[in-house]
């Protein structure tokens, strides 16, 4: 395991190994380079596609949290409100009681609410193919005790979100992913973001292989064809390094929220040393927070999902950084647990080319191909990183 100053970036049974990376950031002059490194098939060596399509895993709560604020912004939901108001009498379980638990708890991960994603099977072996509806995913996390009483504690628990789709799907009468696609991705002109339909396994534009390692010293077996269904609001989104960017600028623009509902987004909560963050991550409503060691912060959250990792942080001044990798370690949280992202990388320079360059690692050989990254490494040209302006 690597550790340093960009954290703990490497999960365990990689031995700090990823087939391939990728990358975008947006400077302070608006424009935006991409970079990749590896080889986008382990069995091919194909390239890896410039600002492929990847698996974004848990950014996807940031889209979703941004539509439930979208409803509150219109009159339709109030963020203090219970739960219980708008999905009657289906919150319940052990310590568990809908009545006792705000929009706001759910978005801010502070309800209590078990995680269900530890109980849903192997989602890196047969399991990953079938189709999981939400409300199983829901009796699955309410079938276990609550973590503690409602806005006394934070735990990160992918159940928050599922409720919040459920939330956005009682009161507007329509299917979740259409008002992702209406509400957001369609607004925002994001080209390459989707929200994956029901039973659709693949990844629809260019893409990396994405990889996972069943243990440390494993070989990296290819898991990209999976049903996403498991994940649903928490983390179903496949997007691109630059259009998460894009994403993220244009929620912190107001260019998707009111100014009142983006105040409420931008208003976190500490997140406790226990939870194994970074020091100084605070969470707001589907958004993520880290203090910048030249000052201000990054804003974005992060996704974990078997064979893709993504990193994503904004900054108030216009910068953006997104980095993807492709494989994952046999723990899948579906959380952002490690820090690409913390400190030095987007005070580096204005234009944000070095904030990225020294993420992005040097190719290294390896037995089972021609290049991998090697994470932590500095980047060379000769060796297989590239920009793209």
């Amino acid at each position: 395991m690597e550790t340093g100053r960009w954290g703990r970036i490497a999960p365990d049974g990689l031995d700090d190994q990823y087939p391939a990376a990728l990358a975008a950031t947006v400077g302070r002059d608006g424009r935006t380079h991409n970079y990749t490194a590896g080889v986008a098939d382990l069995k091919t060596e194909a390239k890896v596609p410039v600002d492929g399509q990847v698996r974004a895993g848990s950014n996807t709560k940031a889209f979703t949290a941004a539509v439930v604020l979208q409803l509150v912004g219109e009159g339709k939901v109030t963020l203090d409100a219970p739960i219980e108001e708008y999905l009657p009498n289906l919150v319940r379980g052990e310590g568990i009681d809908g009545r006792n638990i705000t929009v706001r708890q759910l978005l801010q991960h502070t309800s209590g609410l078990p995680d269900y994603v530890p109980f849903v099977g192997d989602l890196t072996g047969e399991d990953r193919h079938t189709y999981v509806q939400p409300r199983a995913l829901l009796d699955l996390g309410l079938s276990h005790r609550a973590l503690f009483a409602p806005g006394t504690s934070w735990a990160y628990s992918n159940t928050n979100y599922i409720l919040a789709g459920l939330l956005i799907e009682k009161v507007t009468g329509r299917p979740l992913a259409e008002q992702i696609t209406h509400r957001v991705i369609q607004r925002i002109g994001l080209r390459h973001t989707y929200f994956p339909g029901v039973g659709d396994e693949r990844i629809r534009e260019a893409h990396p292989e994405g990889y996972f390692a069943a243990k440390h010293g494993a070989p990296l077996e290819n898991i990209t064809k999976m049903d996403p269904s498991w994940t649903w609001a928490a983390g179903q989104v496949i997007s691109t390094p630059s259009d998460l960017n894009r994403f993220f600028t244009a929620l912190f623009d107001s260019k998707l929220l009111k100014p009142a509902q983006l105040a409420q987004l931008r208003t976190t909560v500490k997140v406790p040393a226990a939870a194994g963050w970074w020091e100084g991550a605070r969470y707001g409503l589907g958004v993520v927070s880290t203090p910048l060691s030249c000052g201000g912060l990054t804003w974005g959250h992060g996704g974990d999902i078997p064979g893709y990792q993504t990193r994503t942080g904004v900054t108030d001044d216009g910068r953006a950084i997104t980095i993807a990798v492709t494989a994952d370690g046999p723990t899948v949280r579906q959380a952002p647990p490690m820090c690409w992202l913390s400190s030095t990388p987007p005070c580096a320079t204005s234009d944000g080319r070095r904030s990225c360059m020294t993420v992005l690692p040097r190719a290294t050989e390896q037995p089972y191909g021609r290049r991998s990254v090697a994470v932590g490494d500095e980047p060379s040209d000769e060796a297989g990183a590239t920009g793209q302006g």
